[in-house]
C-alpha cells in the first residue's frame, strides 16, 4: 500500500482525492499497488473541505509521518511551500508539486536535494497535458529546436473573446472574473507571469537552463485593442499571449509575450481556456499538444498520474540530469538579439507628412515595412499601423523611442512581436 498525505486540500486536493476514491480499482491496477490518502493539511480546520480524510492544520505532520510514503505540495506560494517540500525530501519523502512558481525559483535546488528520491511536477504546467512527460520521455531521443505554448488559459479567453466579439479588454477581463476564469486581482495571469514559471519549468528538461522569471521577457496582453485585431484579420493572423523557447546554435531564447501569429498554424487555433504547446524536435518534426490547462480535475489528472508513476518504482529526475547541457555551452539568449517582424500600432496628428517621416525613421535603422494599414483615430488624428520585414530586437526599440519623441506623436506606441 502507498499512503498520500496531501499539504492544501483546496480544488484540486479534494480531487485528488475524489479520483483515488472513484476509479480506486483501475488505479491500483495500473500502479500494482493500492494507493490511498491518509491525511490533508490545511489552513483553516473549520472550513468544510468535503473530503472523508483526516486533516490537520500542521503540515509538518505530514512531512515528518513515518505513516506517509508520498507527499503532494498543493498549497501553492513559494516560500513556505519550499520549507514544507524540503522538509519532505530530507524525511526521504517521494514528493509530488503542482506548484509552479515554486520551481521557477527553486528547481534545481530542490532536485539536488532529492538526488533518488521522486520528485514529480507534472501538473506544474498545462494541467492535464501531459507536456512533462513528452518533453522527458516522448522526446527524449531528440534534440529540442523550440517550444511554443499557450499556457495562460485566463489570456487565451480574453483574446479569443475580444477577437470573436470585438469587445475591449476590460469587459472581457471583467466577464472572465464573474466566471471564475480569471482571478480577482489577475495579474499574475494577464502580466504573463504564471506562463513565464511554466516556460522556464520546460526550458531547464529541455535545455538545461537555469534561468529565473527576472532573468527572462515577459509581457503581457494589457495594451491589446480592437485595433490590434482589425490589423490581425486583414493579413490573416491570429493574437495569442506565447510562451516561446527557442535554441540558436548554443544560445537560448526564453519569452512570454503577445504574438501575432498565422492562423494556418495549429497552435493559432487554440482557442477559449484550452492551452496548447507546439514542440519541435531534430529527428521527430513538430508534435503538438491540447487539453486543459487548468481546473481542479485536469490539474489532479495530473498528480494522479505522477502518483501512479511512483507507485510502480519510477525514480526519475527530470532537470538534474539535464543541467549538464548548460555546463557544455548552452547559455540564455539576450532578448535584444531576438530576430523577428514586428506589428507596430502608432497614433499620429492626421497632416500631410507624417508618413514620410515614419518611413525615413524605419529606413535610417535599415527597417522595412511590410504591410501598412491607417484606421481613423479622433476627429484630429489617425492610427497608423504597420509590420516590419525581419529585424533585430535592439533596433526595433530605439525607433519605438524615437517615433514616441516626434511631436506629431499623440501616444506612446504599441508593439507586438509576430512569430512565423
Amino acid at each position: 500500500m502507498i499512503r498520500v498525505g496531501i499539504v492544501g486540500v483546496g480544488t484540486v486536493g479534494k480531487s485528488v482525492v475524489k479520483i483515488l476514491e472513484k476509479n480506486k480499482d483501475i488505479i491500483s491496477a495500473r500502479a500494482g499497488k493500492e494507493i490511498v490518502v491518509v491525511k490533508g493539511a490545511v489552513r483553516d480546520l473549520n472550513k468544510k473541505r468535503d473530503v472523508d480524510i483526516e486533516l490537520t492544520d500542521n503540515p509538518y505532520e505530514i512531512t515528518d509521518s513515518k505513516d506517509i510514503d508520498i507527499v503532494v505540495e498543493l498549497m501553492g506560494g513559494v516560500d513556505e511551500a519550499y520549507k514544507i517540500v524540503t522538509r519532505a525530501l530530507e524525511n526521504k519523502k517521494a514528493v509530488v508539486t503542482a506548484n509552479k512558481a515554486l520551481l521557477a525559483y527553486h528547481r534545481y535546488e530542490l532536485q539536488h536535494l532529492a538526488k533518488d528520491i521522486p520528485f514529480e511536477f507534472e501538473a506544474s504546467v498545462a494541467g492535464g497535458i501531459p507536456i512533462i512527460k513528452a518533453l522527458r520521455d516522448g522526446l527524449s531521443a531528440n534534440h529540442i529546436e523550440a517550444i511554443k505554448g499557450i499556457m495562460n488559459g485566463t489570456c487565451n479567453y480574453i483574446l479569443t473573446k475580444m477577437a470573436l466579439e470585438k469587445v475591449d479588454f476590460n469587459s472581457v477581463l471583467k466577464e472572465a472574473q464573474e466566471l471564475g476564469y480569471a482571478e480577482a486581482d489577475p495579474t499574475f495571469d494577464i502580466d504573463g507571469y504564471d506562463a513565464a514559471h511554466k516556460l522556464l519549468i520546460l526550458a531547464s528538461i529541455a535545455y538545461g537552463i537555469d534561468a529565473k522569471p527576472e532573468d527572462i521577457l515577459i509581457e503581457g496582453i494589457r495594451g491589446i485593442n480592437s485595433l490590434d485585431f482589425d490589423f490581425a484579420n486583414e493579413f490573416g493572423y491570429s493574437i495569442k499571449l506565447l510562451a516561446i523557447a527557442k535554441k540558436i546554435e548554443q544560445k537560448v531564447e526564453l519569452r512570454v509575450h503577445p504574438v501575432l501569429i498565422p492562423k494556418s498554424q495549429m497552435i493559432a487555433k487554440v482557442d477559449g481556456v484550452m492551452n496548447g504547446i507546439s514542440v519541435i524536435g531534430d529527428f521527430v518534426g513538430e508534435t503538438m499538444y491540447y487539453g486543459p490547462g487548468a481546473g481542479g480535475n485536469a490539474t489532479a489528472s495530473a498528480v494522479v498520474s505522477n502518483i501512479i508513476d511512483i507507485a510502480r518504482g519510477g525514480k526519475c529526475s527530470p532537470m538534474l540530469g539535464f543541467k549538464r547541457a548548460l555546463e557544455s555551452g548552452v547559455s540564455l539568449a539576450s532578448f535584444e538579439d531576438i530576430t523577428t517582424k514586428y506589428y507596430i500600432r502608432v497614433r499620429v496628428e492626421d497632416r500631410a507628412g507624417i508618413l514620410e517621416s515614419i518611413a525615413k525613421l524605419f529606413k535610417e535603422y535599415k527597417i522595412s515595412i511590410e504591410y501598412m494599414m491607417q484606421k481613423p483615430f479622433d476627429k484630429d488624428g489617425a492610427a497608423l499601423l504597420l509590420s516590419t520585414h525581419r529585424c533585430i530586437e535592439r533596433d526595433i526599440q530605439k525607433v519605438l523611442k524615437e517615433l514616441y519623441s516626434r511631436e506629431f506623436v499623440k501616444e506612446k506606441p504599441f508593439m507586438i512581436r509576430v512569430e512565423e
